[in-house]
Formats: C-alpha cells, structure tokens, sequence
C-alpha cells in the first residue's frame, strides 16, 4: 500500500504581533511591530508622508498589523492605541478579536 506524502504545515515567516511603537523621525514614519514569540520587526510606513497627522500614521500601522496578522496567522486582532507618554512616540496593544456569536446557536 502506498503512503501518502504528510505535508509540513510551514511556520508563518513572523510571529502573532503582540504589540506596535510607532515613530516620527524626520525621514519618516517608522514603526516596530513585537511578536508573541519575542520577535521584533521594524520598517518605514512608505505611503505616509513625515507631516501626516499622527492619526494618520495609526490608521496606517494599525491597517498593516490587522493585514499581517489576517494573512499569516488567519486571525482577526484589535489594536488599541495608549496615550502618548513622549512626543514623536506612540504605542499600541494588539490583540486577538473576539469570536462573533455563532448564528446558529
């Protein structure tokens, strides 16, 4: 009898993020997403220019973290961004969404 080749279900290329900082500079919006696992990913968010309004820029991180975590991970998450404590600096938890109610019961 012949066995059927098991595939490796392949590990998503980041962790679940678990929180973001997000930073003006004066080459741009830059942001760190941290991961569940310990991880730390960091880029430039290229659609926003450096005199957007710091709203803006949430929008745009928050888009990027809900997108990656959608993607790579098949779940929906929530970002809810803290009070500044510094100018130029901001932070956000991410977390996992509730489930909605089954509407079948």
């Amino acid at each position: 009898m012949a066995r059927r080749k098991r595939e490796k279900k392949r590990r998503p290329p980041f962790g679940m993020p678990k929180g973001i900082t997000l930073l003006v500079t004066p080459e741009g919006w830059r942001h760190s997403v941290l991961t569940v696992d310990g991880g730390m990913h960091c880029g430039r968010l290229n659609d926003v220019p450096v005199n957007a309004d710091p709203a803006e820029a949430q929008v745009a991180a928050a888009a990027m973290v809900v997108g990656l975590a959608r993607d790579f991970h098949e779940a929906r998450v929530d970002v809810t961004w803290e009070p500044p404590r510094e100018p130029g600096s901001w932070t956000a938890q991410v977390t996992v969404a509730a489930s909605p109610p089954n509407a079948f019961g």
